[in-house]
């Protein structure tokens, strides 16, 4: 067992504890990092007092300075729009179809057009534009409301089947398995997959199909199957699908129907930034 030590005169008083014979000083700390301790306790009041720091239920308090980030962000967002203004008020005084004669506003259209397509729209048709499961591809030729600039500005302005715009593009397929016999979803499925250039899940179905397809979709999507852009009926007779064209998919489509929604921009962006992803959007490839 070890002995206490015996403590000399001149050494400081100890923390009370000891192992194995050591004991620890009970030194005070050295005076300029206690003034420098203090000096942060101060600093961090005064800085909860002059900058938002306290959070509330909805935002946090605003302090004295009246400083915050997204105000900051705004001022820069408000500069960068003046140094834009005069450009951005010829873009919006041309003429759509016009936007590709004048280079300089052309250009700064597709680049601003860009910035506007990759913050608002990548979500849903991908940052680079070839779309997903039920969200169109923008990179070809195939269109359900046209392609030219003033179709596309339409579009993006008022959206599609959406209850925000009154003038937003609408039209609704009907959901078949409530107007049509089982059978007769099965024969009109292994039609479409013939009529869009593939093979039928069962050949001999093909010829009856093409009677009820006649009967019942031909109004909208025309006898050939080439689609109206005016009523956004897809063209059946191409490979080119929005869902997806196998034969499980297709019976989900005739049966159920789809009702796909586009939100209107024009309530959130201004009219040259939708006239620039129109640009934009025109320019990939499949602009009419």
């Amino acid at each position: 067992m070890s002995k206490k030590p015996v403590q000399q005169n001149k050494d400081p008083e100890t923390t009370g504890h000891s192992w194995d014979g050591i004991e620890e000083f009970n030194n005070p700390l050295p005076k300029w990092w206690v003034w420098v301790f203090y000096a942060t306790i101060v600093w961090g009041i005064g800085y909860t007092i002059a900058y938002p720091a306290w959070p509330l239920v909805n935002q946090a308090t605003a302090g004295l300075l009246g400083y915050s980030t997204r105000g900051e962000v705004a001022e820069d967002i408000a500069e960068f729009e003046a140094q834009n203004a005069e450009i951005n008020a010829r873009l919006e005084g041309v003429e759509l179809a016009s936007i590709g004669d004048d280079p300089e506003i052309y250009s700064f259209a597709v680049s601003s057009g860009e910035a506007v397509f990759r913050t608002w729209c990548a979500q849903c048709h991908g940052s680079g534009a070839a779309g997903a499961v039920g969200y169109p591809n923008l990179l070809d030729d195939d269109w359900l409301w046209g392609g030219d600039m003033e179709a596309i500005h339409y579009t993006i302005s008022h959206g599609i089947r959406n209850e925000e715009d009154f003038d937003a593009h609408y039209s609704e397929m009907p959901a078949f398995g409530e107007l049509l016999e089982p059978e007769e979803i099965v024969q009109v499925v292994n039609y479409v997959q013939v009529l869009s250039g593939g093979q039928a899940a069962d050949p001999s179905q093909v010829e009856a199909g093409e009677v009820v397809y006649l009967d019942q979709c031909s109004a909208c999507h025309g006898e050939a199957g080439e689609g109206d852009i005016f009523q956004g009926a897809p063209n059946l007779s191409d490979a080119i699908w929005l869902y997806g064209g196998d034969y499980e998919t297709l019976m989900e489509t005739v049966t159920y129907s789809r009702f796909g929604v586009m939100p209107p921009w024009q309530t959130r962006l201004t009219e040259a930034q939708i006239r620039a992803v129109t640009a934009y959007v025109h320019q990939l490839g499949g602009g009419e």
